[in-house]
């Protein structure tokens, strides 16, 4: 019989090429979404099949992590072999904004489905692996390079949970003999990453400018340094790691840093631009407590995992410009016909 794995923040751009990489393993895959008067399902519709058909892999499932109930009823529902927590309020600069939040669902959320997931395995008798996604914001202020052995010295509220939710983890591991790990996992973006991340922010930003629809791009730190990959192929990072004999922690990392200001310097040349003539420095991009470095060693889980990232720096950075050009042309192409682009909203969300 095909595998079960449940996912909470399936709707993420983890999610999504997790739930992506699963099924091409031939995993029946089930996730968790918020109920919202609004769907958010764009990055894994392309996944969905009508329930009603046969041979359907892919199976959502109401859910919050900031209720336990539901999550226990989730988990009872599913019975699954791999759990993946992946849902979170990820976002650093908000997480200063909604503090108690942010800890609430991070760091609480995960205490109640390690929770959830001890009971489930207690009644139910079988063995089920949990991956805990972890974040090298946890390192914050830690000189780099960061590894497994670095000191955590978090630097946001966001970091803090984050922590938390890891020694949760370690903690159930311990006590209770679970099958748990931490995947640190370091800068990872993609086409599908939300468009208030930096990354994003500036790919997509290159685009409406390439297409005429904007003329400026407001930035914060632009000499904060990052550990860029790409989230393909983190999440093939997640799954080695649940299939190992005996549970571990990971970082996950590409091994090279590069600043902000480089993203965006490669990113506007992709698009023949010349990023000095567009970006500003609007100080309310900054952080209360900013973390200047990040640099992560992957040295175990290539050991251990045989895990190397495949797409590099250069090919990442082209990835998503190319995409977030052709999602301008279409804004473009849509507002000149007359019509109300669903995309504008986003987008001018992003220029401010």
């Amino acid at each position: 019989m095909a595998k079960r794995a449940l996912i909470t923040g399936v709707t993420g751009q983890d999610g999504s090429y997790l739930a992506e990489f699963l099924l091409r393993k031939g995993y029946e895959v089930h996730g968790v979404i918020r109920r919202a008067s609004l769907f958010n399902t764009e990055r894994i519709d392309h996944l969905y099949r009508d329930p009603h058909q046969n041979g359907v892999q892919l199976t959502l499932h109401y859910g919050d992590l900031h209720e336990g109930t539901g999550l226990r009823r989730v988990l009872e529902a599913v019975d699954p072999d791999e759990v993946y927590n992946l849902g979170a309020q990820s976002h650093v600069k908000v997480s200063f904004e909604i503090p108690e939040y942010t800890a609430e669902i991070v760091a609480i959320g995960t205490l109640r489905l390690i929770e959830a997931l001890r009971d489930h395995v207690n009644y139910s008798g079988r063995p089920v692996r949990y991956y805990q996604a972890g974040s090298s914001e946890m390192f914050g202020a830690a000189p780099p390079p960061q590894n497994e052995q670095t000191p955590f010295y978090p630097r946001s509220p966001y970091g803090a949970s984050k922590l938390a939710a890891h020694w949760f983890a370690v903690n159930y591991r311990e006590a209770y003999g679970l099958f748990i790990v931490n995947g640190i996992l370091f800068n990872h973006e993609s086409p599908r990453r939300g468009e208030t991340f930096v990354s994003r922010k500036i790919t997509r930003a290159v685009g409406r400018i390439a297409e005429g629809l904007q003329e400026t791009l407001y930035l914060g730190n632009l000499e904060a340094r990052r550990d860029w990959g790409f989230a393909g192929d983190y999440v093939e990072a997640m799954w080695l790691m649940l299939q190992e004999e005996r549970p571990q922690d990971y970082v996950v990392a590409s091994g090279q840093a590069h600043s902000v200001r480089e993203f965006a310097e490669r990113a506007f040349a992709e698009a023949g631009l010349d990023w000095r003539r567009h970006v500003k420095i609007d100080p309310r991009y900054l952080r209360p407590c900013e973390v200047d470095a990040l640099l992560g060693d992957a040295g175990k889980a290539r050991r251990l995992l045989g895990w190397r990232p495949r797409v590099g720096f250069a090919e990442l950075v082209r990835l998503m410009v190319e995409h977030d050009i052709s999602l301008a042309r279409r804004e473009r192409l849509v507002n000149g016909a007359g019509f109300d682009d669903p995309l504008r909203g986003a987008a001018l969300a992003v220029a401010e």
